[in-house]
C-alpha cells in the first residue's frame, strides 16, 4: 500500500539524535520533500528570524513572523510553504535522544511545548532580549564540536534547559497552563493510552480500567479540564488521523477504515458523517 504521507526517521550517521539546521540551506536543498506533507518520527523546533507564509502542521495553519518559534511534535504532519520564505534554524531530536529516564519521558508528555492538550506552541522573541538565544549558541556551539565523551550530556541539558525557558517565555506571554492535579495525571495518562491505541480501542470503560481508575473519575478529569468527555477526545484522536490519511493518502476508504479499526467500511463512513457532516470522499474531494 503506496501512501503520500511521507514517514521520515532520523538521518543515519550522527552522534546522536540531534541535529541543527539551516532552513534556508535545508528548503533550498530539499524543498521537494519539504513542501509536502510528512510525518516526521521527531520533534522540529523552527526557530524563524525573517519569513513570511503559511507553515502548516496537522490542519493547523500558522502565519510565519519574524522572531517566532513553532514547536511542532513528533508525529505530526509537518508541511513547509512551498511559496514561502524561512529564514533561520531548526533543532531537531528525537524521544530517544531526550528521554533518558521517566522523568524525561514525563517531561515531554506534559510539556506545554509539545503536548496535544495544548495548541500548537507558538512563540514570539525579541532575540536581543532573550535568555534562548545565548543557549542556542551553546547548544550551536556543542553540536558542531568534534565529539567527546561529554558531548551528549552537555546538548541534553542545554535542550532541557532551552525548553524550560522556552515554557517561562511562553507563559509572560499569557499562555495559561494546566495547573498540577489528580484530574490532570488521570487525562495525561489517558492521552498516553489514547495515542498508542485509539485504532483498535475506542471503549472508555476499557481506557479506564487500563490506567486503574472509574469511568467517573476519567469523566470528571476531561470534562473538568478540557470541558470535553472522554469519548469526545477518543473521536477527535480518530477523526485526526481519519483527515490525515484522507486529505494526504491515496488509500481507498475501505483501506482506512480497516486502519483505523473498522471492518466494515460503511460502519466507518457512518461515523465520520456523524462528526464532520460530510462523507469521507466529500472531505477529501473539499480539501
Amino acid at each position: 500500500m503506496e501512501e503520500f504521507i511521507k514517514k521520515y526517521n532520523f538521518k543515519d550517521g550522527l552522534n546522536h539524535e540531534f541535529e541543527i539546521l539551516d532552513l534556508a540551506t535545508i528548503l533550498s536543498e530539499k524543498k521537494d520533500m519539504m513542501t509536502i506533507p510528512h510525518r516526521a518520527q521527531f520533534y522540529h523546533i523552527v526557530w524563524i528570524e525573517k519569513g513570511e507564509g503559511t507553515h502548516f502542521v496537522d490542519f493547523k495553519p500558522i502565519e510565519i513572523e519574524h522572531n517566532s518559534i513553532i514547536f511542532v511534535p513528533h508525529n505530526s504532519i509537518n508541511t513547509f510553504d512551498s511559496k514561502g520564505h524561512y529564514e533561520g534554524k531548526a533543532i531537531l531530536f528525537t524521544d530517544g535522544f531526550f528521554c533518558k529516564n521517566k522523568e524525561d519521558i514525563q517531561y515531554l508528555q506534559s510539556s506545554i511545548l509539545f503536548s496535544d492538550l495544548y495548541d500548537i506552541g507558538i512563540l514570539k522573541l525579541d532575540p536581543n532580549l532573550s535568555d534562548l538565544n545565548v543557549i542556542f549558541n551553546s547548544m550551536q556551539t556543542e553540536f558542531l564540536r568534534s565529539p567527546d565523551s561529554g558531548q551528549f550530556q552537555i546538548l541534553h541539558n542545554l535542550l532541557h534547559v532551552f525548553l524550560l525557558k522556552g515554557e517561562r517565555e511562553l507563559k509572560k506571554q499569557g499562555f495559561e497552563e494546566l495547573k498540577p492535579s489528580a484530574h490532570l495525571d488521570y487525562l495525561l495518562l489517558f492521552k498516553n493510552q489514547l495515542e498508542q491505541n485509539f485504532r483498535a480501542e475506542k471503549s472508555v470503560k476499557k481506557y479506564a480500567a487500563e490506567i486503574s481508575i472509574s469511568e467517573k473519575q476519567l469523566h470528571k478529569a476531561s470534562t473538568s479540564l478540557l470541558d470535553k468527555t472522554p469519548k469526545q477526545l477518543i473521536d477527535e484522536r480518530v477523526l485526526l488521523e481519519a483527515k490525515r490519511l484522507l486529505v494526504h493518502g491515496n488509500q481507498s476508504i475501505k483501506e482506512i477504515a480497516y486502519e483505523l479499526g473498522y471492518e466494515e467500511p460503511t460502519n466507518f463512513i457512518k461515523y465520520f458523517r456523524k462528526h464532520t457532516d460530510s462523507t469521507p470522499s466529500e472531505f477529501r474531494e473539499q480539501s
